[in-house]
């Protein structure tokens, strides 16, 4: 796929694992006011808001290291007005999927790593 980005590369093989693993997909790259969540997706007992971040295999650092506090912040505002609109008895979830990519062919996944609950509300309570 000449002139995709690796982000949203990663997006897809993102979403492509979270169906794989029988997931619903309720939305992607869903925005507000606040921010952007890349994919919106349903398990249960849990709707999943799914931070994807994508790297090559020569990048020095993690993914998941680009998923500062800020970024938390605005992930769970956007959340909180998607649930305000959307009601729904599931319990809500913040995730990141790491996408490993080779080098050169974003839409070539090397690694794909799933944090489930990799940060919650309550870790950034002092941030609202």
């Amino acid at each position: 796929m000449a002139g995709v980005s690796k982000g949203a590369a990663g997006e897809v093989i993102a979403a492509r694992f979270l169906r794989e693993k029988g997931y619903t997909i309720l939305g992607a790259n869903v925005r507000s006011r606040f921010g952007e969540i890349d994919i919106i997706a349903a398990a249960p007992p849990y709707i999943a808001f799914v931070e994807v971040k994508t790297r090559s295999e020569d990048s020095l650092y993690a993914p998941r290291e680009a998923v500062t506090q800020g970024k938390q912040v605005r992930i769970l505002r956007t959340a909180a007005l998607y649930l305000q609109g959307h009601p729904t008895d599931l319990q809500p979830r913040f995730d990141v999927i790491e996408v490993v990519t080779r080098k050169g062919r974003p839409m070539e996944a090397v690694e794909i790593d799933h944090l489930l609950g990799a940060y919650e509300a309550a870790d950034l309570h002092t941030s609202f």
